[in-house]
């Protein structure tokens, strides 16, 4: 007996693979959807990370720049109070300039000179004077130069050959000079004066 079928066989077969790759393709869609929402939230989540790590750091910058601020502002109070320290010092220091100007002049003033005025301004004193010869101004400068523990850097400014006395054989010559020299401040002559004592109590039989 032979048995024919009759229904259509060939677009069954063509629904059947319709239907499987229409699932298959849904599936691959799903799956992709899942894949994708996974990555999705995975970047969402490092972003937010990041964000919250970049608040962070600009709320620590913002600390940093408030102390820096305050650091800046106690930099400036300490130079202003150093500044005004030293003035202080400056001042009671030089207090006692004229007398250590007038002591040294006294210890380095060499015979047969005399001072005739004296004129200070700031740490500048010109001196004014009469010399027997002009040999006597130069040791005085080199007394200055080298022996003095609060003149420093003596500039001769003028001298002048001139004559003394009445007419005839008390008639003499002298010479008529100026010369600047600076004053040392306290802080910068103390250690000098101390460091220049030193060697002379140490030289046995010396007073």
């Amino acid at each position: 007996m032979i048995l024919i079928n009759l229904l259509p066989h060939r677009e069954a077969a063509r629904k059947r693979q319709k239907d499987q790759f229409f699932t298959q393709l849904g599936l691959s869609v799903l799956l992709g959807g899942v894949i994708s929402g996974a990555v999705f939230t995975w970047y969402q989540g490092q972003i937010a990370s990041q964000q919250d790590r970049n608040r962070f750091l600009q709320t620590e910058i913002a600390k940093l720049d408030a102390e820096i601020k305050d650091i800046a502002n106690l930099q400036r109070e300490i130079a202003s109070l150093r500044a005004r320290q030293a003035a202080v010092e400056n001042l009671q220091g030089d207090r006692n300039l004229p007398v250590h100007l007038l002591d040294e002049l006294a210890a380095h003033l060499p015979d047969g000179v005399y001072l005739s005025s004296m004129k200070q301004e700031n740490q500048s004193v010109l001196l004014v004077g009469v010399a027997q010869s002009q040999e006597r101004v130069s040791e005085l400068l080199r007394n200055l130069s080298n022996n003095s523990s609060w003149l420093v850097r003596p500039d001769l400014v003028e001298i002048v050959a001139a004559s003394t006395g009445a007419t005839g054989r008390d008639q003499r010559r002298v010479s008529n000079f100026s010369l600047r020299v600076s004053l040392k401040r306290p802080s910068v002559a103390a250690p000098a004066a101390s460091g220049s004592a030193v060697p002379a109590a140490a030289v046995p039989g010396k007073v």
